[in-house]
């Protein structure tokens, strides 16, 4: 049997909470090992169970989803995090990407689609709802142009752009090593360098930036 993944679930309401536990229950690639009532609660949980993925709401007290989402990336960059939220603004989807979430949610989204955004971040890719309109997308790409009008002018080697399509298309590290027939670490060393290049620090971000560039299709 393959082992579950170890999600937290971070919800202040709890019977929002209770219904994600439970329906999480029935998957077998899943096992909540802790819960969260407020951001807090988010990232000291985290930090002790090193969970694979964390179920994170946005508002919630004591401190808000968006500090726990990179305070949480800050300590443990490997675990994933999947946004659960109401809100479908420009704003909120850019803030929530580039403080390293790697997926966002709604909260009116089907089990279906909750189970199919958990499994593609642990893919190390990236997922928007698909409820999460066109023009929210491309309004993220074109808030990204306006801030750093330099994103364009970004000079990526060839490499750093195999990799940066690769992460895109949501390959693994050991995937994009085989792939371009290099190691683990020289890959971990690119995506460190694209990085520090694009000035963004998650994969949905540089798949937002992989579009934006036509390195893959949106």
């Amino acid at each position: 049997m393959e082992k579950k993944h170890r999600v937290v679930i971070a919800e202040d309401h709890t019977l929002f909470r209770d219904g994600l536990k439970a329906l999480l229950s029935f998957e077998p690639d899943f096992e909540v090992v802790g819960e969260a009532a407020d951001g807090q609660e988010a990232i000291a949980q985290t930090e002790e169970l090193s969970p694979d993925l964390v179920l994170l709401d946005l508002s919630m007290p004591r401190i808000d989803g968006m500090t726990a989402i990179r305070e949480i990336k800050r300590r443990l960059p490997d675990t994933r995090i999947v946004v659960l939220t109401v809100h479908k603004t420009e704003e909120h989807v850019a803030e929530t990407l580039d403080s390293g979430a790697n997926g966002y949610v709604l909260k009116d989204a089907s089990h279906n689609e909750l189970v199919v955004a958990m499994k593609s971040v642990l893919k190390d890719g990236c997922y928007l709802s698909p409820a999460i309109s066109a023009k929210v997308v491309d309004g993220f790409l074109s808030e990204r142009k306006s801030q750093s009008p330099c994103l364009h002018s970004v000079l990526l080697t060839s490499r750093e752009r195999q990799v940066l399509k690769l992460i895109a298309e949501a390959y693994k590290s050991k995937e994009i090593a085989d792939v371009l027939c290099i190691s683990e670490k020289t890959v971990a060393k690119h995506r460190a360098n694209i990085m520090a290049k694009t000035d963004l620090h998650s994969a949905a971000a540089l798949t937002a930036f992989a579009i934006e560039r036509g390195l893959v299709e949106s």
